[in-house]
């Protein structure tokens, strides 16, 4: 093959490639859009500008620049700025290099012994690092540990395959995105640069799937903070939004936003993943065995561990031991993020499994892995779930159903009310997680906090459950009995709150027991007037009970509503001892020693002291299958009442002694010859 034809078939597979790239241009909209907001914000020095100014070959803020640096080594979050300093290097044609590379020559790029500040295991985190650390490794040659290769792509991988751990997160999206759009932009390895292009493309859809016709996020997620809730507009989010899609306000240079607008990332088929409307349901990611035994399982210890800390698996039972390995083979106890759980570091490595059982309460649902998410969206509204997540367990910034009328978010939080929504623990946002079942555009949320949780503090003021609803956001609020209205423009919102009653300021209920609340949400479009959305309100039915299950010997409380055609309802089973103590109209019971019964064991016969219950009782004995076999209706109270058990097989009975507003139980224990 002759030289000259080399050469023009080397062309024209150029002139292929450069045809089939501009093929994949993004639309032009978009691109207005990213022009705007770069040229925006170096106009006003807003944001990242240092980004965009390496991004349009201008000198950059030294000022800035200079500040970054100087607090680099003390940044707790140290990688927020590395991956804006990475871009800046690979923007620029080296004028920087030898400012910002002997600055980030001697930080760790991955956890090391006596960690005490950075964070390198969460989901947004490790991105950040791990590219930072590869680019620099293409670019400058610098020196990486053994495993960075292998668990980039890793990373990667399992977030193609099984979508984000922090899912959702209008805190966390725009961080792990400026670590992949790094990637997708400047990698040099073909697989990696593929890999981390359609991690970020799934990200950003996960964004629109979730917003509404006005550019708005308000989701569930698995990582969040209220603040997240409380302005519909001008955060970090908004920007990537605002780029994509030109709906919402922005121009104001956001950390995400500046990856965007400066990244050539193919968006199209980002921008035409939304639509105004959507109804599904689906589960997300994979269980937690299944990523200890088999999608990490190839990784070394420490990163193995790491992973499973990105899924928010820190002391679950099943993973507590090498959690508690890790630990203390790298001294990290005194690390901020595990200082409150340093007094369980004396405690032998091979308890800490049996130690996280017990304390499963508060140990099992940190975890951020395989939740069953149901997404409802009608133009301006959304109504967002998780579906039985951790319920009755202690919440870590899991945010479990949200709603929204248009730009106002709506939704219920266990914990201490509080008129300063912030004013609570960033780490449980929720001192106890609901069940949540949804249907269409209706949801139904219980509450009943496991009775453990006061071992760990969670108790009291502690348990009520508030309804975060903002009536500044609304054209017009109605109530009607429990049900609470909001319309926002044509978007239209209801709650049927547990009480109408408020605690410090905020509408809450402190019931400990047990609370059912309803979310609602409709517009115009699918229910007219807001007249007529509130007739559909007016028409529901509404059942909430206690009752004991006499075949499990267990207490359930059960809900129900009846709403617009739909009926949701949930019967959630507890224990012997884990009935209603505070008077609700419905049936209480009490202690388990509340009346006498003896002898016990007994043989022949037994006694039952009613003499301190005031009102004629229906007393019934109930074998281990569930059948009554023994029962007196309508005894007087001032009585010892006695039975006679000759004929009864040995074993276990219940004791139940009901009188029309109270339940008191006991158990004997009868051995007959």
């Amino acid at each position: 093959m002759s030289g000259l034809y080399k050469i023009n078939i080397a062309s024209f597979l150029l002139f292929f490639s450069f045809l089939s790239a501009n093929v994949k241009a993004n639309n032009p909209e978009y691109e207005a859009r990213r022009t705007s907001y770069v040229n925006n914000a170096i106009a006003n020095q807003t944001g990242e500008v240092i980004i965009f100014q390496a991004y349009k070959n201008l000198p950059v803020d030294q000022q800035k620049l200079g500040t970054i640096l100087t607090e680099l080594t003390a940044n707790l979050t140290a990688d927020f700025d590395i991956v804006k300093l990475i871009r800046v290097l690979c923007l620029s044609n080296g004028q920087y290099d030898s400012i910002i590379l002997p600055v980030l020559r001697p930080i760790p790029f991955w956890l090391e012994k006596n960690e005490d500040t950075k964070q390198y295991w969460s989901e947004n985190h490790m991105i950040m690092w791990m590219s930072s650390d590869w680019l620099l490794y293409e670019k400058y040659g610098k020196i990486i540990d053994s495993t960075l290769d292998k668990r980039l792509r890793h990373y990667l991988k399992l977030k193609i395959q099984n979508g984000f751990y922090e899912f959702y997160s209008s805190v966390y999206i725009g961080y792990c995105l400026s670590g992949l759009i790094n990637l997708a932009d400047f990698a040099q390895d073909a697989e990696i640069k593929s890999l981390a292009t359609e991690a970020s493309q799934l990200l950003l859809k996960d964004l629109l799937k979730l917003s509404n016709n006005k550019g708005v996020f308000f989701p569930i997620a698995g990582r969040n903070y209220v603040s997240k809730y409380e302005s519909a507009y001008g955060q970090n989010h908004n920007n990537l939004i605002y780029l994509l899609t030109g709906m919402g306000q922005t121009e104001t240079g956001s950390h995400a936003g500046s990856f965007l607008a400066t990244s050539n990332l193919p968006i199209d088929d980002v921008y035409n993943s939304w639509t105004p409307t959507l109804n599904t349901s689906f589960t997300l990611g994979h269980t937690l065995l299944d990523g200890v035994n088999i999608i990490n399982n190839q990784m070394s210890f420490k990163d193995k561990v790491i992973f499973q800390w990105s899924s928010g698996a820190y002391f679950h039972p099943d993973v507590a031991t090498s959690t508690f390995k890790l630990l203390k083979d790298l001294n990290l106890w005194s690390h901020y993020e595990f200082d409150e759980f340093q007094p369980f570091s004396i405690l032998p490595t091979e308890l800490a499994s049996g130690f996280a059982e017990i304390a499963s309460a508060i140990s099992k649902s940190s975890g951020i892995y395989n939740p069953k998410i149901s997404i409802f969206k009608n133009k301006s509204v959304t109504l967002s779930s998780i579906e039985d997540y951790w319920k009755g367990k202690v919440g870590y910034q899991q945010f479990p159903v949200v709603a929204n009328a248009g730009t106002s978010a709506v939704f219920t939080i266990s914990g201490t009310p509080t008129t300063d929504w912030n004013d609570r623990p960033s780490r449980t946002s929720n001192t106890h997680l609901p069940y949540v079942k949804q249907k269409d555009n209706v949801a139904l949320v219980m509450y009943r906090p496991e009775k453990g949780l006061a071992l760990f503090g969670y108790k009291d003021e502690k348990l009520s459950v508030s309804l975060f609803w903002e009536d500044s956001k609304f054209d017009e609020i109605r109530e009607s009995g429990n049900w609470i209205l909001g319309r926002e423009g044509d978007g239209y919102v209801a709650v049927r709150r547990h009480s109408t009653g408020y605690i410090n300021g905020v509408r809450a209920n402190a019931n400990p027991d047990g609370q059912t609340w309803i979310i609602m949400v409709g517009n115009s479009d699918m229910y007219g007037s807001f007249d007529d959305f509130e007739q559909k309100i007016n028409q529901a039915q509404y059942t909430e009970k206690w009752y004991f299950d006499l075949p499990t010997f267990s207490w359930v409380y059960y809900a129900k509503i009846v709403v617009d055609g739909k009926t949701l309802e949930y019967a959630w089973n507890g224990n012997i001892l884990s009935g209603p103590t505070q008077p609700t109209g419905i049936k209480k019971n009490t202690s388990d020693n509340s009346i006498a019964v003896f002898p016990n064991p007994a043989t022949n016969n037994f006694s039952i002291d009613l003499f301190n219950i005031k009102k004629p009782v229906t007393i019934k004995v109930i074998n281990s299958t569930g059948q009554v076999i023994h029962q007196l209706d309508n005894e007087p109270t001032n009585a010892l009442i006695n039975i006679t058990t000759t004929d009864w097989p040995s074993g276990l009975y219940m004791i139940e002694v009901s009188t029309n507003e109270e339940i008191y139980f006991n158990k004997i224990m009868i051995k007959n010859q």
